[in-house]
């Protein structure tokens, strides 16, 4: 943050002279009021993911990660550091400690990120590849396991003693690269930040974050906060579109590079479920129980917590290359770097706003608006004389009439769940996911079976190769299970699909085609014939030419592939 009476450059000269980025007044710029509303798209079209919670620029979805020194400026070192036992919580079952991972055949990672995305390029079926690299992920705690014992319930330490397990995710030098592109700008993709004396500062500059600027900042002292990764790396875009299928939810990210001796964010809570992927360095991180069970899975992230506000934490640790550290949503947490070392990790998150209530948000006022339109009896007038009898002036009062009037409340409300149109809601929900999903990254044999891959071009003065022959016995399928959802709206039958996303969360609106309803059983059809091939001349249309009307339409958006090319070339 530039300060009154000097350019940022003269600032960060003084920052040199004075030893490290100075503490100013910490708030939460940009921290999206409470309410039922879903946080609104972000400006710059970041995702949620380790994004902590305090000062954001407007429109920044909050997501996780970051802790302070320990109290009297000690920093322990590796070997001090040991998981604590669980706190009284009620959901976690008592005497069960974080789980420690261990080496082992399920936690080898031969190749590493990079070697494991290219392995689950070979499996036909997305949900498999989704399945089996949440499994990576976690190995060797087995994703039974975690559900049952940690999963919105307690954190999961893994410690694996391989520093190249996620080899090829990203790095520092990718970081380095992504700045020389010139394509990132402070605030909207890149923050500066420090935690210093107990107070938060962000110190972006306007405009674009030049290396040599970013570099003097981090130089000083400062945390570097990428803001969606996968916008500037295809390995993280790869990593998490394959992720948020196995969620159902979208799946984000943040990368952290923190100086050593430094550390970036002060205590606190978020309201996504945050895996910590530690991939060069080592950090210090201390976790805490929810404090009250208003703070239990929280829908919205906290303020910047004091270390007075925090009481003892349930795990104390230091991560080092190759370790996986997970808390659940409402867990305080807070991570520092120790003086030998800096730090850089990923922080994956998902399950924002993606509770039950959030599904109940949207059904009942959709089961009430079908309520008042079909059943009388919510029509029907009030008593002339409620308020006489009703209001929190009455509540202590002993009457006949306040009995009835509750008691026709309680009926009223018991009787809407059978308006409740529970699988347009859910439709509904699906449609804001396929919103927020990443578009799929396509293998290259995936990619020369698809319209992206398709040889039409401008050759020797002419087009090339641009008709799109498909017939009744071409062979097809859908690109992935999770890419399509069709929803019946006023306007008609909705087919949304992700095809067409950017990799900026929300920069495109939805994407959807109207379907005639002749067309769903064979959109249906090819949800449930998946990840086989079905020949065109199979799909239930009831002519021919709809057939091949409908397989070509899909085709074009990158919704279908064929199981041979289209076009030899």
């Amino acid at each position: 943050r530039e300060r009154p009476g000097g350019s940022g450059a003269t600032q960060r000269a003084a920052r040199k002279r004075r030893g490290g980025p100075k503490a100013g007044p910490g708030s939460r710029e940009g921290k999206r009021p409470g309410g039922p509303a879903a946080p609104a798209p972000s400006p710059g079209g970041k995702r949620p993911g380790d994004s902590e919670p305090t000062q954001r620029p407007v429109g920044k979805r909050p997501g996780s990660s970051e802790p302070a020194p320990s109290p009297g400026g000690k920093r322990p070192s590796a070997s001090d550091l040991t998981p604590r036992p669980e706190g009284k919580r009620r959901d976690v079952p008592k005497g069960v400690p974080s789980a420690v991972g261990r080496p082992g055949s399920g936690g080898t990672a031969e190749g590493g990120a990079v070697g494991l995305l290219r392995r689950l390029g070979r499996l036909e079926d997305s949900r498999r590849r989704a399945a089996e690299l949440f499994g990576w992920l976690l190995a060797p705690v087995s994703p039974r396991e975690f559900a049952e014992r940690h999963w919105e319930r307690a954190p999961l330490l893994v410690r694996r003693g391989q520093p190249g397990y996620y080899a090829g995710l990203f790095s520092t030098a990718e970081l380095d690269a992504i700045l020389r592109s010139g394509r990132v700008r402070f605030g909207t993709h890149l923050d500066v930040t420090s935690y210093a004396e107990g107070v938060r500062e962000t110190h972006n500059p306007a405009g674009r974050a030049l290396p040599a600027v970013v570099w003097d900042f981090y130089q000083n002292g400062c945390s570097l906060r990428l803001l969606c990764p996968q916008a500037f790396s295809d390995t993280v875009w790869q990593f998490l579109s394959i992720l948020q299928e196995h969620f159902g939810s979208m799946a984000g990210a943040n990368t952290y590079l923190t100086p050593p001796g430094t550390q970036g964010f002060a205590p606190h809570y978020d309201d996504i479920e945050a895996f910590v992927l530690q991939l060069e360095g080592k950090k210090h991180w201390r976790v805490y129980s929810p404090r009250t069970e208003a703070e239990v899975l929280p829908q919205f992230s906290s303020a910047n917590l004091t270390q007075a506000e925090l009481g003892e934490p349930v795990l104390e640790v230091v991560l080092e290359a190759g370790d996986l550290l997970y808390f659940p949503r409402g867990f305080i947490h807070q991570g520092d770097c120790l003086p030998d070392a800096h730090s850089l990790h990923i922080t994956v998150s998902s399950f924002q706003r993606n509770s039950w209530g959030d599904l109940l948000e949207k059904l009942l006022p959709a089961a009430l608006q079908m309520a008042l339109e079909e059943d009388v009896e919510y029509r029907q007038g009030l008593p002339m004389d409620y308020l006489g009898y009703m209001g929190v002036a009455h509540s202590d009062v002993v009457d006949a009439r306040r009995t009835a009037f509750v008691e026709k409340v309680q009926s009223l409300v018991k009787k809407l769940i059978s308006y409740a149109p529970i699988d347009a809601a859910v439709d509904q929900r699906a449609k804001s996911f396929l919103h927020d999903c990443l578009p799929p990254v396509l293998t290259p044999s995936e990619k020369a079976l698809s319209v992206y891959g398709f040889p039409a071009r401008w050759q020797d003065g002419g087009t090339r190769d641009v008709d799109i022959l498909i017939t009744k016995d071409t062979e097809v399928r859908l690109l992935r299970h999770g890419i399509v959802r069709l929803c019946n709206e006023e306007a008609g039958v909705m087919l949304y699909y992700t095809t067409e996303n950017s990799r900026v969360y929300h920069k495109e609106e939805p994407k959807s085609l109207e379907i005639d309803p002749e067309y769903t059983d064979s959109i249906e059809f090819l949800l449930s014939s998946y990840p086989n091939h079905v020949s065109v001349d199979s799909l239930p249309c009831e002519t021919l030419e709809d057939k091949i009307s409908l397989a070509t339409l899909l085709f074009e958006k990158g919704i279908l592939t064929t199981k041979k090319p289209l076009v030899q070339v």
